[in-house]
């Protein structure tokens, strides 16, 4: 275990204030030594526990293979080389790797591969289950020990979400009691404070760990103004990490996570009246008693999770059991007059969703050949939609006929059950030669019922000792979200300024592809590593999502067919002071005939879907990124690009999706300065600009297949961060 662990690993921050990279790639040299980290003043003699929570963790990290899939890792150098280091939110700092495309937050934040959403998360082993999607991040980086990120054609273990698979290793509490105490002070009238404890008691070891954030930049701004108006939000969030270990093969775990998210929907100025409201607006008169600019619309969000493991060794067997429940919530509170005069429809909204569930994984081994794994997961979740929506009568033409709002009560509810069960071989072929072959089963029985069984098929081979080249084939079965509309639903509106132009609405079923992958990675010399890798995935019913309507929650729906395809380029470098990395991917997808929740667009839109193939809204055709860091001393000075050719638009008159926004750059540069100071402590003082050439750039202009409100990219900020660690 590495001995200056201890002073990277923190735990639970007494929050003081809640105000109103280089990456390596699986065959890549280690990067430098974590940034953030306080080195001890003389080597330490681990203990027992030590001992066996290392073992027990590389017991566990073995019980998820990666063989013949794509994998990056990110540890906490990586991190640190980031502008504002591990205060950077998890979405930028994936934003980071190959493929990864950024988006707005109302429309997912990031796309893998070109799939919306579609992302797994797993923390120390354990798939969390989906929460409702919103503005906020329920994970916070500063908890973050590496992430193992891995795409592609995926091993049977993982399924369900498939795009990418973002494994996470938080920190432990190994060690003396220890701690950390930070503050961000910054643009846009941002405040952050964050802290940690941790530490160990017997055989307990416990992290802790809390952060807050206020600003005045909760979502992207509609304008290229430097500042959004009414856009501020606080944000909290928590974890802890608990282990206990019964004997060496034994450890009993517990985590868990809170988030608390409250937003402002930036408004965006002269917009016309387009509906009457009886003393706030009339449209022959032109009167409108309430400017856009006045319109106040909040969202706030929640999320919980817990989850309980028993992990254990007997000898060639080792397996892990989890127990997990996660609730989150979603609440859309419109202007009551805003609203109504702008979109003719003002609908309070609130969903919620917990989910119930057990986890297992186990592997044994059979020989020196061949390692054995097997397992599963079963969810239980309950999905609730109370929706209070004011409305305005019209006749059959859908113009309106009266000024006074008609109160509509829209609650509908399901119980939804997942279950997937999958056995795979891990066989040696020889020391060049790994073959991973397996099979997994996976069934949903919500608003569809169906199943699939997957076959799974992974090579990697060692050519020569710099040279590896890896191919895979995965069937994937993605089902839907519980969030959905029902036909009940639509039928409640008839009449109304929120009846759909297609009044039918077919069930969103999930989503079934095949998967092609191969890659290869080679070395050049001691510090290069360099990699290309190749993919096509066809698919049947296609899930994509878009926002729809005025509330910022997104809703499935599915193509008939599409397909995916691309090719990614990567370069990784690390020496003693130099760290750096460079990313481009190349992608292409697109959808046809849109086969279920019809109501939620134009008939012209379907009718031209249902013959041609169009791009989906998220598609990229070009990303980049890259960056570099060099270390002096106590010192570090870093700097990174994101590139975006664009995502999608639908231009006046045009096809849907058939042209791409401008494209953009992005580039960031940072400095920080550690001080040292008694029994290895140490402040770590921090400056960043981000988007340092001020670049305005558009996200989203509102147009496009299931897109909302334009959507601006953050203009450039100046940060300033002290962290203490002790």
């Amino acid at each position: 275990m590495n001995q200056n662990f201890p002073r990277s690993a923190v735990g639970i921050a007494v929050l003081t204030l809640l105000c109103a990279p280089a990456f390596a790639q699986d065959a890549a040299p280690p990067g430098n030594a974590a940034s953030g980290a306080a080195t001890p003043a003389q080597p330490q003699t681990l203990s027992t526990v030590e001992v066996s929570s290392e073992r027990l963790k590389k017991a566990r990290m073995e019980l998820s293979p990666e063989t013949g899939a794509t994998v990056y890792r990110i540890d906490q150098s990586a991190i640190g080389a980031l502008g504002k280091g591990d205060a950077t939110p998890l979405d930028d700092v994936l934003l980071t790797l190959p493929g990864v495309a950024k988006d707005s937050k109302a429309s997912g934040s990031l796309h893998v591969r070109d799939d919306h959403g579609n992302v797994q998360y797993r923390i120390n082993g354990v798939q969390l289950p989906e929460g409702i999607s919103g503005f906020g991040q329920t994970l916070d980086t500063r908890y973050i020990d590496t992430i193992t990120y891995l795409t592609g054609a995926l091993p049977a273990q993982y399924g369900l979400r498939t795009a990418g698979v973002v494994d996470i290793q938080t920190k432990q509490g190994f060690g003396k009691p220890g701690g950390s105490l930070g503050f961000t002070l910054g643009s846009h009238d941002t405040l952050e404070g964050s802290g940690s404890v941790y530490g160990t008691t017997g055989n307990l070891s416990y992290y802790l760990s809390a952060s807050g954030v206020g600003n005045s930049q909760g979502i992207e701004n509609p304008q290229p103004t430097l500042n959004a108006q009414n856009d501020r939000t606080r944000q909290g969030k928590t974890f802890g990490n608990f282990s206990y270990y019964l004997d060496d093969d034994t450890r009993l775990g517990l985590m868990f996570g809170t988030y608390d998210g409250k937003f402002q929907i930036p408004t965006n100025p002269n917009q016309t009246p387009a509906f009457s409201l009886a003393g706030f607006s009339d449209l022959g008169s032109g009167y409108n008693g309430l400017p856009s600019s006045q319109v106040r619309e909040r969202q706030n969000e929640s999320t919980r999770f817990v989850a309980l493991s028993y992990q254990k060794s007997l000898g060639a067997l080792d397996f892990q059991l989890s127990a997990f429940h996660q609730y989150s919530s979603l609440h859309y509170r419109p202007d009551p007059v805003g609203d109504l005069i702008y979109n003719g429809v003002a609908s309070d909204t609130e969903r919620t969703n917990s989910s119930n569930g057990l986890q297992a994984d186990a592997s044994y081994k059979l020989g020196d050949a061949h390692t054995l794994r097997f397992g599963g997961l079963y969810t239980r979740a309950n999905t609730r939609s109370i929706n209070a929506v004011n409305v305005f009568p019209v006749d059959d033409s859908g113009a309106q006929v009266g000024n006074t709002p008609v109160l509509i009560n829209d609650n509908s509810g399901k119980t939804g059950e997942l279950a997937s069960l999958y056995l795979q071989d891990e066989w040696r072929i020889d020391p060049k030669l790994t073959f991973n072959y397996g099979l997994r089963y996976d069934s949903v029985n919500a608003f569809t019922k169906e199943h699939q069984w997957s076959p799974r098929l992974n090579l990697a081979y060692a050519a020569t000792e710099s040279t590896a080249l890896h191919a895979g084939f995965a069937r994937y079965f993605t089902p839907p979200p519980q969030e959905l509309a029902s036909q009940q639903s639509i039928n409640l509106y008839t009449g109304t300024t929120n009846q759909p132009e297609v009044a039918n609405s077919d069930a969103v079923k999930a989503e079934r592809s095949r998967y092609f992958d191969v890659g290869v990675d080679q070395k050049v010399g001691e510090h290069l590593s360099l990699s290309a890798d190749a993919y096509y995935k066809h698919i049947d019913n296609l899930l994509d999502e878009g926002q729809f309507g005025q509330a910022l929650i997104l809703s499935p729906f599915n193509y008939a067919q599409g397909f995916a395809r691309g090719l990614e380029l990567s370069a990784r470098y690390s020496d003693d002071h130099w760290a750096a990395y460079a990313n481009l991917a190349y992608q292409k997808a697109m959808g046809k005939n849109i086969v279920s929740s019809q109501s939620l667009f134009g008939a012209d839109e379907l009718s031209y879907i249902a013959n041609h193939y169009v791009y989906l809204d998220h598609d990229q055709i070009y990303t980049a990124s890259l960056g570099a860091s060099y270390r002096f001393g106590a010192d570090q000075v870093s700097g990174d690009l994101i590139y975006g050719s664009g995502l999608r638009r639908t231009p006046d008159g045009g096809a849907p999706n058939s042209a791409a926004l401008p494209h953009y750059t992005v580039v960031n540069a940072a400095y920080s300065h550690t001080w040292k100071y008694g029994d290895g402590g140490d402040v770590v003082g921090r400056v960043a600009v981000l988007n340092l050439f001020d670049e305005k750039y558009l996200l989203r202009d509102g147009t496009g297949v299931g897109v909302g409100a334009p959507q601006y990219g953050t203009r450039r900020s100046l940060y300033v961060s002290m962290t203490t660690h002790f």
